[in-house]
Order: C-alpha cells, then sequence, then structure tokens
C-alpha cells in the first residue's frame, strides 16, 4: 500500500543556498581531478571556462530570483566541465570522474547522520529506509522541483512531469552521467539503496527502493 507523501516544501532561500553550494562543490570535484590528469595549466584553462558567461546575482533580487540566476550558471559550469573532461580524457575520462564524484559525495555526507542512520538500520531496516525516503523528498526539490510523490513499505516514487535540467540546452551528461549514474551510486554504497530513474521526453520518474 502506498500513501502520498506529505512533504515540507523547501524555501527558495534554500534552494538557493543549495545551489550555490553544489556551484562550488563542482569546483572542488573537478580540480584536483583534472589536475591530477593534466596539470595545473588545464584547471586554470578549465576554470576559466566554467566562469565565462556566468550571470551576476543582484542583491536585491528575491529567493526566488537568486535561486533561478543561480540554477542556469550551475547549468552552465556543469555542462562545461563534463565537455572538457570528454574532450581531454575521453569516455575513460567521464568514468574515472563519475567515480570521484561519488567518492566527494560520501566526504561530504558521512558524520554523526550517517553513524545514526547505521544505527536504526541495524534494529530497524524498515524504519532506516522511511527516514532516508523522507530526506530524499525534501533534499531533492532544489534540483528537480516534483509534483506528485508516493512513499510504501519498500518504495518511493517521485514524479518530475518537467526536470527542470532539462529545460536547457546540452546538459545530456548531468542528466545522464550526474543524476543517473554518480547520485545511484552512492545512494547505493551510502545509504544501501537503490536509486533509478525513468525519463519520458521532458519528464521524469525517480524510484527508490532498499537493498537487500
Amino acid at each position: 500500500m502506498s500513501t502520498m507523501a506529505e512533504v515540507k516544501v523547501m524555501p527558495y532561500s534554500e534552494k538557493y543556498a543549495r545551489v550555490l553550494e553544489q556551484h562550488e562543490s563542482g569546483y572542488r570535484a573537478v580540480s584536483p581531478f583534472v589536475r591530477e590528469r593534466l596539470g595545473d595549466g588545464a584547471v586554470a584553462e578549465l576554470q576559466e571556462i566554467m566562469s565565462e558567461g556566468v550571470e551576476p546575482i543582484p542583491e536585491d533580487a528575491s529567493d526566488e530570483e537568486k535561486y533561478e540566476i543561480a540554477y542556469g550558471n550551475w547549468i552552465l559550469a556543469a555542462k562545461r566541465a563534463y565537455s572538457f573532461i570528454r574532450e581531454r580524457l575521453g569516455e575513460d575520462g567521464i568514468e574515472q570522474f563519475v567515480r570521484a564524484e561519488v567518492e566527494a559525495l560520501k566526504r561530504k555526507t558521512s558524520g554523526p547522520a550517517l553513524l545514526l542512520l547505521r544505527l536504526v538500520r541495524a534494529v530497524s531496516p524498515g524504519y532506516a529506509f522511511k527516514m532516508i525516503a523522507k530526506r530524499s523528498l525534501y533534499e531533492t526539490q532544489w534540483l528537480v522541483p516534483y509534483s506528485d510523490a508516493e512513499i510504501a513499505e519498500r518504495k518511493v516514487e517521485i514524479y518530475a512531469p518537467r526536470c527542470k535540467i532539462l529545460d536547457f540546452p546540452g546538459v545530456d551528461d548531468i542528466c545522464l552521467v550526474g543524476c543517473q549514474r554518480a547520485y545511484p551510486a552512492w545512494m547505493a554504497e551510502q545509504l544501501n539503496v537503490r536509486m533509478s530513474f525513468e525519463r519520458r521526453g521532458n519528464s521524469c520518474t525517480i524510484t527508490i527502493t532498499p537493498l537487500g
């Protein structure tokens, strides 16, 4: 039996902060990766490419306006980073970068909250899954605004009628590599859940189920 999820709405002020954090963490993940394989000169070149055309964010703009501008800036920088890696390092480079992204996510989310989750899972796997499900429903709002979400005993479905990422051109790597490969690998390795995607045009259904 599934129920429609009642989820706290993430305010635009937090969405804006999350996008800025994601933008910054993208630089922190890609720079050492490129430096190790291509040297400091390539890092400087990539950072210049990623920064080109970034739209300034007016201080007097509303939180929603700041979020929208920051989201566009993040998309621009991320797709340029993927393109740079693909051009310089090929498909093997993309594969290696996925692994680097997964490890960066694991470092970012390790800590007391993860330890608590593991303790809860040891006692009640079902309750631990519900904790992950509800947190995921909240956390994903900055990235992919959705209209419906259902929680069952061992499954969560999130339906986004129009994925925000796909509103931008040239974002297949962000969608297919970042969202559909890096995030599921991290969820499986650190949270012990499976995340899958069903993309139809510009809509997407995200399904989360426990592993084991």
